[in-house]
Parts: structure tokens; sequence; C-alpha cells
């Protein structure tokens, strides 16, 4: 799906009200998350490349037990925008 955001997918189905923002930078997919509960929450996060997002996850992983917070990012459905939307239009999203 696409808004003046740019590229988004819901990354919990079942709460539309959070929208998962995905796009290419220099070959890297990046995703920003807007919550429309939480507008504050989308100038707070900036894009955050997905191997960061693995890093982090990993080290989550090692400190604590829980939900595992790589469920909200899904690089193949990222990967699948992008490559819909065609050759360089995700990197005119918004900052």
């Amino acid at each position: 799906m696409k808004d003046e955001r740019g590229l988004y997918y819901y990354p919990a189905p079942q709460n539309t009200r959070i929208r998962m923002y995905v796009r290419e930078q220099f070959g890297t997919v990046e995703f920003r998350m807007h919550d429309l509960d939480k507008p504050e929450f989308w100038d707070r996060h900036g894009w955050i490349p997905y191997e960061e997002i693995e890093m982090a996850a990993a080290h989550y992983k090692e400190s604590r037990r829980g939900a595992d917070p790589m469920a909200l990012y899904d690089l193949n459905v990222a990967q699948r925008l992008i490559a819909d939307e065609g050759p360089g239009a995700s990197v005119t999203a918004s900052s």
C-alpha cells in the first residue's frame, strides 16, 4: 500500500492503526513505524536499515525473554512492495 509517507504494510494485521513504512536507500531496505495513536513516534524515530534491526533483535534475544521484535519487520514483504513500486520510487518517501 502507499500513502503520502510512502510504501507501507501492516506489521500487526489485526491493528491497522500501526503501519510499517519501507524504502530502499543505497541498496539497503529501511523501515520506519507510524502509529496513528502515537503520531510523535514518527518524529522521534527515523529510518532504520534492516541490518541494524537484525543486530538489535539479536542483542534483545540474548538479554531478554518475550516477544520476538523481528515479528514487526518483514524483509520479504518490504522487498516485494519496493519491487512492485519500481526502481528508485521508494527513495522519495519523506524523511
